[in-house]
């Protein structure tokens, strides 16, 4: 069991919400930090079909049989369920009765949303960060975390990264897939999931990734939703307001492991790492994914935007804290140049006071100030900036 970051404010809110409802991929450790918080509670999993046929034939009687509340694991299963557990909550206003989990965020939220509104709260577990890996004793090179990731059973079972991948992708595609659209042509979907992890980093084309796939650009725009619903993808949003610049209004492209986008690109040791052109669009990706996760790990939505504008002034990622913008840029080098502050400059001219600092991650190993500058090391630097906030 590794100690997990999230494990305290799921502690603080089952005092408050009769419902905690976790959401998140696939072996992300949801089940196995849940049942360590509620040893005492029974464990239901979903996925068993002779459990959900019982909980889809009668949701009253299958419910009553845990008056002292439950672990209910892939509740989108059974959606049906929560409107029963509504009704309990209600009668008996008891907090932290019943533990959900889900891996199909898309589902679960349009359940949620119509059942437990004001009576569950919402978290999210990513796979592990780079703090929690140490906390582990798991001490990763850069390199060595792009391609091993954050699931948790590939350090704990010490895997091949490159086949436990391999394996979690065939998987999702034969089984999760098949629960969420009704695809065709298995192999040209796969063909797109890997065209998406060579536009890590990218603004999102569905035309261009349409064309590349062959399918129409409404099929890529259903795909993405897909890829996104089942949290193989995220979308970082753009920042635009009236700045008195044309602003790029399509998101970004990253992936929610960045080891899972490395084996989708062909890469299977360092050596290819190192060589490949994509190395700092993974870089990014990686960084963007311990900021996710700190401010999740804490209960709180991320609020990461970036920013772009038609002369291609750009900014990594913005984070927004109230009225004030906080530009970060992202580097993949271990050294520091002067030229690596030019966008955050150009960003903080352009918002005057909004923008009283920024901030520039990178490989190095050095963490100092420059012109109201921090410059931080990747390993820690989702910490350093919103503790600081």
């Amino acid at each position: 069991m590794y100690e997990r970051e999230l494990t305290s404010e799921i502690q603080e809110l089952a005092k408050g919400y009769p419902v905690i409802t976790m959401i998140g991929p696939r072996q992300s450790g949801k089940t196995t930090l849940i049942q360590h918080i509620f040893p005492d509670y029974p464990y239901i999993n979903l996925e068993n079909p002779d459990i959900r046929d019982i909980a889809n034939l009668d949701p009253r009687s299958f419910l009553e049989k845990y008056p002292n509340g439950a672990i209910l694991d892939e509740i989108q299963r059974v959606p049906k369920l929560l409107s029963y557990i509504q009704t309990i909550v209600d009668a008996t206003d008891r907090k932290g009765l019943f533990i959900l989990t889900g891996s199909h965020q898309l589902e679960l939220h349009q359940a949620i949303t119509q059942s437990l509104a004001g009576r569950t709260a919402l978290l999210t577990l990513l796979p592990m960060s780079l703090s929690e890996l140490e906390k582990a004793g798991i001490h990763l090179t850069l390199d060595e975390a792009m391609i091993k990731g954050g699931y948790p059973r590939i350090h704990k079972d010490h895997l091949d990264p490159t086949k436990a991948y391999r394996n979690y992708f065939q998987t999702y595609v034969e089984r999760d897939l098949r629960q969420l659209v009704n695809v065709k042509d298995l192999i040209q979907f796969q063909k797109f999931v890997r065209i998406c992890a060579g536009r890590i980093g990218q603004i999102l084309n569905l035309e261009s990734i349409g064309g590349e796939v062959g399918v129409s650009s409404h099929t890529v725009k259903e795909w993405i939703s897909i890829l996104e619903a089942s949290f193989i993808i995220f979308r970082l949003p753009p920042y635009f307001e009236n700045f008195g610049k044309r602003i790029i209004k399509s998101s970004k492209l990253f992936f929610t492991d960045v080891g899972l986008a490395t084996y989708l690109l062909g890469i299977e040791n360092q050596s290819q790492l190192e060589r490949d052109p994509l190395r700092g669009h993974l870089v990014e990706n990686l960084v963007i994914l311990e900021l996710m996760k700190w401010r999740l790990n804490q209960g709180l939505d991320p609020g990461l935007y970036y920013y772009r504008d038609v002369q291609k002034n750009e900014v990594d990622v913005l984070f927004k804290r109230g009225n004030q913008l906080l530009p970060i840029e992202i580097k993949s080098s271990k050294t520091f140049a002067q030229d690596f502050l030019k966008q955050l400059k150009f960003f903080q001219n352009l918002v005057q006071e909004r923008a009283p600092e920024g901030y520039l991650i990178y490989a190095g190993d050095e963490n100092f100030e420059i012109q109201s500058i921090r410059v931080l090391n990747y390993r820690h630097a989702a910490k350093n900036i919103f503790k600081a906030c």
